[in-house]
């Protein structure tokens, strides 16, 4: 029976796999044009989608930063490539979403973590707590 189960990869097994397999597109000029062209779109969930790009360049991530779509700066605060200064801009935002996932993203700086520690909303805190208490089980 232990025979027949499945083999579990490990990261560097799956990540050389992932490279092999599913190798991503190179990022180009025109790649860079078409975000920064799509990040203008009156859509915003084509905003999000460039909100959400780990290429999108940084002077696009701050005009996102400052959409007047929460679902589009929800999407540069969880981003895990938008620069800290980015992320610190909107540790005050008045969206608790947005904060929310600000307080899950582990590219947070700790000026920011411990800001939103203090939080005026028990979500955001108990997001705060809950990613601190994941990193110390994972220690």
């Amino acid at each position: 029976m232990r025979d027949a189960a499945p083999s579990m990869l490990t990261s560097a097994e799956a990540a050389l796999l992932a490279a092999t397999q599913h190798p991503a597109p190179p990022v180009t000029d025109s790649k860079i044009a078409r975000l920064r062209l799509l990040s203008r779109d009156p859509n915003p969930k084509i905003r999000e989608s460039v909100a959400s790009s780990y290429h999108a360049p940084e002077d696009v991530m701050e005009q996102l930063a400052r959409d007047p779509d929460a679902g589009v700066r929800g999407c540069v605060a969880r981003n895990e490539s938008t620069p800290c200064d980015i992320l610190r801009s909107l540790a005050a935002d008045e969206s608790e979403t947005v904060r929310g996932w600000l307080a899950v993203n582990f590219f947070v700086p700790d000026d920011v973590m411990d800001a939103l520690r203090t939080d005026p909303s028990e979500t955001v805190r108990r997001l705060v707590q809950w990613k601190s208490d994941l990193a110390l089980a994972s220690a």
